[in-house]
């Protein structure tokens, strides 16, 4: 009886095989697609971010007849609560301003940044660069 046990416990170096096989197929399979559900993560998160920052942009713009010369000026007037990261680079100082010498409205007095996008030179999911979004 007690040989019996003996033979009966524990897996086969077989089954043991075959469930790491199964493991690592699975994982092979799942990998890809977190790695794409991530980067859609990310580029919605970039796309709200430009959007919230170019509102706040245009607010600015208005309110104040000149637009902002930097981004913390958005902070330090209260159109933003803080300079969001920038999802791709995960710094908050890599935003690219575009400069313009153009006067938005009529009672505008001093050009300033009236754009903002990605400091990433990667390329998107649509196959443009993130700099251009």
């Amino acid at each position: 009886m007690r040989s019996k046990w003996k033979n009966e416990a524990g897996f086969t170096l077989m089954e043991l095989m075959i469930v790491m096989m199964i493991i690592g197929v699975l994982t092979t399979l799942a990998i890809p697609s977190f790695v794409g559900a991530i980067r859609n993560a990310k580029e919605a998160v970039l796309k709200e971010d430009l959007r919230v920052m170019r509102s706040a942009i245009d607010s600015y713009t208005m309110d104040k007849q000149k637009a902002p010369q930097s981004l913390e000026d958005l902070v330090q007037e209260g159109y933003l609560k803080v300079i969001p990261e920038d999802p791709m680079t995960k710094a908050r100082d890599t935003w690219s301003t575009d400069t313009s010498d153009a006067l938005h409205s009529l009672d505008q007095t001093d050009p300033g940044i009236d754009d903002v996008h990605s400091g990433s030179q990667e390329t998107g999911s649509d196959g443009q660069p993130y700099s251009t979004w």
